[in-house]
């Protein structure tokens, strides 16, 4: 099954402790672990795709009407994690709302390259990651998420979160299990080349 790996809103404004409008302890160690992934599943053929949380400088933003301001255009904050490396054949999309597919090519992507599963990883599994795996399961893509993989401020909710994804929108795993479940396509694959 062809996958794609979503990297979500691993920007400054959500990790960076020091200038980081929004940033918090969580979130911050999340980058170095989504860095060690991206590239375990490099080496599985799969595609990933970056995500910037981006709101226009001084133009009405229903987002922002609604929380605190973060990932202003222009500003350091929607620079992603400098602990993280995009490579260029990846894709990196500027979002406006809470999930990755509303107001962004998203789709058009995903099915470009022939992709059947999402993989959700960053911040915050509350809301954007939530949002994402929603809207992805509504548009009939399996969805995985990678436990350790995702984050957010509030354990509670994190927990809340990743059950009611692993129950109603598809399957949360240990990241471990992730990798164990591509290289286990991939050999079926080769046995049958």
């Amino acid at each position: 099954m062809k996958t794609a790996v979503l990297v979500i809103d691993m920007i400054r404004d959500f990790t960076d402790l020091e200038r980081g409008r929004v940033a918090n302890p969580i979130s911050a160690a999340l980058a170095p672990v989504i860095q060690t992934f991206i590239d375990e599943v490099r080496r599985r053929d799969v595609l990933v795709i970056w995500f910037f949380d981006q709101h226009r400088s001084g133009k009405p933003d229903w987002e922002l009407e609604h929380v605190r301001p973060h990932g202003e255009e222009g500003s350091v904050g929607v620079e992603l994690d400098p602990r993280l490396h995009p490579l260029p054949q990846d894709y990196q999309v500027v979002k406006r709302r809470y999930s990755a597919f509303i107001g962004t090519d998203l789709d058009l992507i995903l099915r470009d390259n022939h992709i059947e599963r999402v993989i959700l990883t960053g911040t915050k599994t509350n809301v954007c990651i939530r949002a994402t795996a929603t809207d992805a399961f509504e548009r009939n893509y399996y969805v995985v998420v990678p436990r350790e993989c995702v984050a957010t401020d509030k354990a509670h909710l994190h927990e809340a979160n990743l059950e009611d994804i692993g129950k109603y929108m598809g399957r949360v795993l240990p990241a471990a299990d992730v990798l164990a479940l591509l290289d286990g396509e991939r050999e079926m694959r080769d046995v049958h080349a």
